[in-house]
């Protein structure tokens, strides 16, 4: 039998392409010329140990040309527990002024050395949620509006965090709370339109889904203003949609409504358009207010009255974070927030 030998060349090893290795912090410290304790120091800002300036810039500047990233899971380790603030996303949608809010408490959490994800949890409601949360084993939660009980708070306690903050319209026994008073908002809006002369008026309750527990306090402070007088409310479902609007506002001569207050800006001007569109006048008609006191409402013509909504500072529901990370046992705090003033203008 013939047999073939076939030589394969040897290849060199620098021809091999090499495995990219991940930077480690040992790597940082030897480009820097400093210990690992120093780096640890250093980029996870320790205040305890004083590290000069030049040594921190070394080790920054090391960090960077590596391309170094601290290892968040072991950096919990050695804390015995995360720097993770989980921030569920509301079930209903979140409008500008909630969104601003969000954006200034999340940039007040990086300062202290937090992480901030925001969760999103579409179809999970109360404990399910909890769960869901407790998972990811976060330091703190941020619960925006309602359906969390107290299973739900006693099952994240367990599972780590340190700290659960409500904000919403009611408290959670066991959690922190920032209570939102939609109340006043309704109450500022109704005195303005007692105060204009007008009795008959009508309050947009949203039918969208999640927004009962904003809107029922508003109505409900619309009739504390009116109480004892002789003006009426009349609740008014509406859809947020151009349709449903054009519907309410085909109707609205007939209904004998002389004012409105919108539930909000959005609601106001998807409202006031529809209204116009029917040649109705804004404000010899109807008085229109709403809330929130968003930049469009200053562009449309007549110019939107309003409700100026004061929500908590970011920087302030911060600091209770990092308070109550650092001392869980603690009695939890409740903070009635949510402020509201009254922005005249044009329409009512």
């Amino acid at each position: 039998m013939r047999s073939v030998m076939v030589q394969i060349p040897n290849t060199p090893p620098s021809a091999v392409p090499a495995a990219h290795s991940v930077p480690t912090s040992a790597d940082v410290a030897r480009l820097a010329g400093v210990s690992r304790a120093t780096v640890s120091y250093v980029l996870n800002n320790t205040s305890a140990v004083r590290i000069s300036e030049p040594t921190r810039r070394r080790v920054h500047e090391a960090a960077r040309e590596l391309g170094y990233v601290p290892h968040a899971a072991a950096r919990s380790l050695r804390a015995g527990h995360s720097r993770m603030v989980l921030m569920p996303a509301p079930a209903i949608p979140a409008g500008p002024l909630y969104s601003r809010f969000l954006t200034e408490l999340q940039s007040a959490l990086g300062r202290l050395d937090y992480t901030v994800v925001q969760y999103g949890s579409v179809g999970l409601q109360g404990d399910e949620a909890a769960r869901a949360w407790a998972e990811l084993r976060p330091v703190a939660v941020l619960v925006p509006g309602t359906g969390l009980g107290p299973r739900g708070v006693a099952v994240l306690r367990r599972s780590g965090a340190r700290a659960v903050v409500t904000l919403g319209p009611d408290r959670v026994e066991g959690a922190h709370a920032l209570l939102m008073d939609h109340e006043a908002v309704g109450h500022c809006a109704g005195a303005r339109l007692r105060a204009r002369g007008r009795r008959r008026i009508g309050v947009i309750v949203p039918e969208e889904p999640g927004l009962e527990a904003f809107s029922r306090p508003r109505l409900a402070g619309v009739r504390r203003a009116l109480r004892g007088t002789d003006a009426t409310v009349t609740a008014l479902p509406l859809a947020y949609t151009e349709q449903a609007a054009a519907q309410l506002a085909a109707r609205w001569r007939e209904s004998g409504l002389d004012a409105v207050f919108a539930y909000n800006d959005e609601y106001a001007m998807l409202l006031m358009r529809a209204l116009q569109d029917e040649g109705v006048r804004i404000p010899e008609d109807v008085a229109v207010v709403g809330a929130d006191d968003l930049m469009l409402g200053r562009l449309l013509r007549p110019r939107l009255s309003t409700v100026h909504v004061e929500l908590p500072s970011g920087r302030d529901l911060a600091g209770l974070v990092d308070r109550a990370v650092r001392e869980p046992g603690a009695e939890p705090e409740v903070h009635r927030v949510l402020g509201a003033s009254l922005v005249p203008r044009e329409s009512g």
